[in-house]
């Protein structure tokens, strides 16, 4: 259904209405890594008007937190502070730009070759599992909560129905809530001293991010699957619209639009953001693939940014009940990097095959760090460029 069949109000309720669908992932990023879910939101709505501008308007995408990043900022911001981890995020904006003009230069067949199933697989799971730790460590300190929150996430995604099944995380979070508030073990003064409406932080005390190129070099990699992720989005709402936006705006503006939205989220003091996959399967439920729908879920989340007592609603959730969704959460990430090796039916009895998925997956288990003077590459950016090398290198073709 397009935009013009829509009625100003009906338009209004379903743009609400996805937001609510990626708001939860929206803002449990930022929980987790340490920075204002306020400025998630509003860097969210920022990063999607841009994506729409730059796209002229017709890809119906959202932009939100990526967890990709999650593990690699926080590693950084020990390394670095949260100042110069922010500046490293503008890397990532760099890889955008870069695919973007390799795109519209030589096509999508030169990505495909750069980065096949077989690299982008093991990345996929290698960035579910290195978030594992954290999910067990919240989790632990009260099992119960993490239980009562992941049991309703569970519930939901067996049972539910429509786009309540498309809510997981705001429904665990919401009965975990519940019941820590039932538990006298949630702490309301801040909630009730916040003003009703207030700018995100990092917004009222704007300060340009502190560069350095250590943390610019760090996330330079670790942006590998986040863009490939975005190109698989763009071709599945492509398919859920009914029209090729790989040609009409084109890929590369996609992609173009996507890394500008990262900058803002960057200069913003928020997470990098990235393509939504939830509000897409909220589309194909409500068979509403309406762009103009999409700017207003982006404004709804600017408006929601500036609630003062949200903000403060949302930073006195216990860790336990964010735990535990990110049990549930961060192994569903895992599993869809199998899925992708499974989908793409990658050969795991040619050599070659096992040779890149268990380098790459034993350098990110294991954590390894390759230093370079002061500055070090670990974790999911080390694999990443392991995994993309050995492509390269490796013989295709048994010798």
């Amino acid at each position: 259904m397009n935009s013009a069949e829509l009625t100003p109000i009906r338009k209004t309720i379903v743009g609400v209405q996805f937001l609510f669908v990626a708001f939860g992932s929206t803002v449990l990023v930022p929980l987790l890594i340490g920075l204002d879910p306020a400025t998630a939101l509003f860097s969210a709505g920022v990063g999607t008007y841009i994506f729409h501008m730059v796209t002229k308007g017709k890809v119906p995408i959202f932009l939100g937190s990526s967890f990709a990043f999650i593990a690699p900022i926080i590693e950084a911001s020990r390394q670095w502070g949260m100042a110069g981890t922010l500046a490293g995020i503008t890397g990532v904006s760099l890889v955008y730009f870069i695919m973007s003009a390799l795109i519209k230069w030589h096509g999508k067949k030169l990505i495909d070759r750069l980065f096949p199933p077989v690299v982008i697989g093991p990345i996929i799971i290698l960035i579910g599992l290195s978030l594992s730790p954290a999910a067990v460590n919240m989790a632990k300190d009260n099992w119960l909560l993490a239980f009562i929150s992941l049991s309703a996430s569970v519930i939901v995604l067996m049972f539910g129905r429509g786009l309540i099944k498309l809510v997981p995380i705001v429904c665990g979070i919401v009965a975990g809530y519940i019941a820590a508030l039932l538990m006298e073990l949630v702490d309301l003064s801040a909630v009730i001293s916040a003003p009703w409406f207030a700018l995100p932080p990092s917004i009222a005390h704007f300060q340009l991010p502190q560069f350095a190129w250590e943390p610019f070099v760090y996330m330079i990699p670790v942006a590998i699957a986040p863009v490939l992720e975005h190109i698989g989005d763009v071709y599945v709402v492509s398919a859920v619209a009914e029209k090729d936006f790989t040609e009409d705006p084109g890929l590369h503006r996609t992609m173009m639009g996507d890394g500008l939205a990262c900058l803002a989220a960057a200069l913003l003091g928020g997470p990098p953001v990235t393509t939504y996959s939830e509000v897409t399967g909220a589309m194909q439920i409500t068979r509403i693939t309406s762009a103009a729908v999409i700017r207003i879920a982006a404004g709804t989340a600017i408006v929601f940014s500036v609630i003062g007592k949200l903000n403060a609603l949302l930073q006195s959730i216990p860790s336990p009940v964010l735990g535990g969704i990110m049990l549930l959460l961060f192994g569903s990430i895992a599993s869809v990097g199998i899925q992708n090796l499974i989908h793409n039916k990658v050969d795991l009895n040619q050599t070659r095959n096992i040779i890149i998925v268990s380098i790459t997956l034993t350098l990110g288990i294991g954590n390894a760090v390759l230093n370079f003077g002061t500055f070090s590459l670990s974790g999911i950016g080390l694999s990443a460029l392991a995994g993309l090398l050995l492509n390269l290198i490796l013989p295709s073709k048994k010798l």
